[in-house]
């Protein structure tokens, strides 16, 4: 279909609007973090520091532990997305090739779980983490992000393996693969982008936890995460706004590197699951 040039003149616009509101709070974040405390109270605002002070990151770097959060927000991240794609790749399998009683009502138990706000849950965890005496570690956040996790990304991988033509595995079997065998030479080969997409799910909803964070590690500063640290560095009469936003520019590269390079799988995943 040819669109007239109107068409297309409103596209464009909807689309530079779009990427105007998607933009302009990262962009803030950086005009932010390269002005200084008292010209960010400024009137009327500027919309780029006449004095960029491009200093600020190293010197937050280097008075701040960022390197250790980070590090400590990557373990959890990694650890958390291991295990839930570990069981969420099986419970999804099973769901789409296996008929058994109950299994429409376990599916839609597993996707109601996902319904539950994370806070609802911090209570109960919390008093299972204390019992095991688990409280500062950051297994604490591998098994609570799983939590949240496993619902909504075992619905997700159903979905995808749900487009892939059973008679593949099939053939695999004829051919003298177990079932297992099948699965994971046959169909998680072909499922890599519906995988991808659920591992950076996966990964950006450990990655951005602070209410889990700040519960079970709040008393262990070796172990902070970085939104968790990040936090620590509001004052209680000043708040050094700059230097906040230049750590949570820290705190972003790392999602949006990851973004730019699994951007082709995250959209054929997103989108596989809605074809048949």
């Amino acid at each position: 279909m040819t669109r007239t040039p109107l068409q297309s003149l409103i596209l464009y616009a909807v689309v530079i609007l779009t990427l105007g509101l998607i933009l302009f709070p990262v962009y803030w974040l950086l005009v932010t973090a390269l002005s200084t405390t008292d010209k960010l109270y400024a009137l009327p605002p500027k919309f780029w520091p006449v004095d960029p002070h491009w200093d600020i990151f190293a010197r937050v770097w280097e008075a701040k532990p960022i390197l250790q959060w980070l590090t400590n927000s990557l373990i959890a991240a990694v650890g958390s997305v291991a295990l839930s794609m570990l069981v969420s790749v099986s419970a999804g399998y099973a769901l789409s090739r296996y008929s058994m009683r109950g299994g429409a009502a376990m599916g839609m138990f597993v996707l109601t779980a996902k319904m539950l706000p994370a806070t609802l849950l911090v209570i109960p965890l919390f008093s299972i983490f204390a019992k095991a005496g688990m409280i500062g570690s950051l297994w604490t956040l591998v098994i609570a992000h799983s939590t949240l996790i496993i619902p909504f990304a075992t619905w997700m991988l159903k979905g995808y393996f749900d487009t892939i033509p059973k008679e593949l595995e099939q053939a695999a079997m004829v051919d003298g693969c177990s079932p297992l065998g099948a699965m994971v030479r046959v169909v998680l080969p072909i499922a890599t982008p519906g995988l991808a997409a659920t591992a950076l799910y996966a990964f950006v909803l450990s990655w951005a936890d602070y209410a889990y964070a700040r519960t079970f590690l709040v008393n262990a500063p070796d172990n902070w995460t970085a939104n968790l640290g990040i936090t620590t560095m509001q004052g209680e009469y000043v708040t050094y706004w700059n230097d906040i936003s230049a750590a949570a520019i820290f705190v972003a590269i790392p999602i949006i590197v990851i973004y730019l390079f699994l951007e082709r799988y995250l959209v054929g995943g997103l989108t596989a699951g809605a074809e048949k």
